[in-house]
């Protein structure tokens, strides 16, 4: 997959640790939502030479010389997400999807602000307002839940309650554990009706936006989107904020990157970003969208045969989160530590008003992103899905649990990790 010569020859160490990790990732399925295969192409681009350069600011208005194609790339970078997601303005220069939230937050709101965001336990993100983030100490976070985990359904109108009391001046939306898709019409109706900005995280969701497998929130007008660039999207670990229609909002939000939260963009990755954003404007890229939302179906399947409760009774999306304790009796991580060691990658998740921590919670969080770039569909990830409950049904069974794990490491040859998407 890879040339490491010049590291083999210069630091055999770190040389070992690359070579562990790509056979790892090669013979293992990897289930882990938030995680995808990136082409040889994007690769090359995030290694590039454009690594050593410094390039603070914007296309044609650098503080540095030596632009030309730094410029090229960044623009290109815009000009294809913009296409991607039908909106008006895009940056592409966050390092990190952490820092598109809060480079937002601090482009739109002053201290002691508030935000509307989804609970962490049911389903939010740390940067939509867990007490353990910084963010908290400088703007005031509140919260919507769902009114039934077993339906996933949210309670809108509790929302709307809190909205009109707290006065946001964001609504946000979106996830990184909720497995439905979010009545847009109802954010954007509140948002409007306290006078705040509607805001989404497609973060987990970005490929499936831009591969036409799920709405687009700007279809119903939201005002901004921030999301990485990984993920579904299947491109370089970074992030990108994206602006509806507003010329104001989007100078407010290009000074809050740079300079007020970043220096240099990495302009490496955002040549990689380039590369990423070009391969999913390809048609191929749908027709992998629509195929992740078929294949976690057919994992959800497998799961409501085997009886093991789904938090909001399955999925519309890439991910699933599954109730191992109250279903098998083992903690969500005592359930990644055992199919890791089968062969599968998954991690352990909390689950709405989860009785257990965090580092040992109730749930685990899978999905079929990286194996469905891999070539998998239906009948393969309803497979990969019936050897995790047999092993979790099986975890003493030493024998069975060895001839999983060969089975996985046959599945896993048969469908090498590809090296180009186009």
């Amino acid at each position: 997959m890879n040339d490491h010569g010049f590291v083999k020859k210069q630091d055999p160490e770190v040389y070992a640790a690359l070579e562990g990790e790509e056979k790892r990732q090669a013979e293992g399925i990897e289930l882990i939502p938030s995680e995808n295969y990136v082409s040889r192409a994007v690769r090359e681009a995030n290694s590039s030479i454009l690594t050593n350069k410094y390039s603070e600011g914007y296309p044609g208005k650098r503080y540095y010389g030596g632009q030309t194609y730094t410029d090229i790339v960044e623009n290109l970078a815009r000009d294809r997400a913009k296409q991607l997601f039908n909106c008006k303005y895009a940056n592409v220069q966050p390092h990190a999807g952490a820092n598109a939230n809060i480079g937002l937050y601090f482009a739109l709101l002053e201290p002691g602000d508030t935000i509307l965001g989804m609970d962490l336990s049911h389903g939010g993100h740390l940067t939509h307002g867990h007490p353990v983030t910084y963010i908290t100490k400088i703007f005031k976070f509140v919260r919507y839940k769902m009114k039934n985990a077993d339906t996933g359904e949210i309670d809108y109108d509790e929302m709307r309650e809190v909205a009109k009391k707290e006065k946001p001046k964001i609504v946000l939306a979106g996830y990184s554990a909720y497995p439905r898709e979010l009545n847009y019409a109802k954010f954007v109706e509140i948002a409007r009706e306290v006078g705040a900005f509607a805001v989404m995280d497609i973060a987990h969701i970005a490929g499936l936006i831009a591969g036409r497998a799920m709405k687009n929130p700007f279809d119903f007008g939201f005002d901004v989107m921030t999301t990485t660039t990984h993920k579904t999207l299947r491109g370089p670990r970074g992030g990108m904020i994206l602006t509806r229609e507003s010329e104001e909002v989007a100078k407010k939000i290009d000074k809050s990157i740079f300079p007020g939260l970043q220096g240099g963009p990495l302009m490496n990755a955002i040549a990689a970003k380039a590369v990423c954003f070009g391969e999913a404007l390809s048609p191929k890229f749908k027709e992998y969208a629509a195929l992740i939302l078929k294949n976690a179906k057919a994992m959800e399947e497998v799961f409501r045969k085997a009886n093991i409760r789904m938090l909001t009774g399955g999925t519309d999306s890439h991910l699933i989160l599954a109730d191992v304790f109250g279903s098998l009796g083992m903690s969500g991580k005592e359930a990644e530590t055992l199919l890791d060691e089968v062969g599968i990658t998954l991690n352990k998740n909390s689950i709405a008003d989860d009785t257990r921590g965090p580092m040992d919670p109730s749930g685990i969080r899978f999905g079929p992103p990286a194996i469905t770039t891999r070539g998998f569909k239906e009948k393969e990830c309803a497979r990969v899905a019936e050897l995790m409950v047999e092993a979790m049904k099986n975890k003493d069974d030493k024998k069975k649990l060895s001839a999983i794990r060969e089975e996985i490491r046959a599945m896993c040859k048969k469908f090498p990790i590809p090296e180009s998407f186009v």
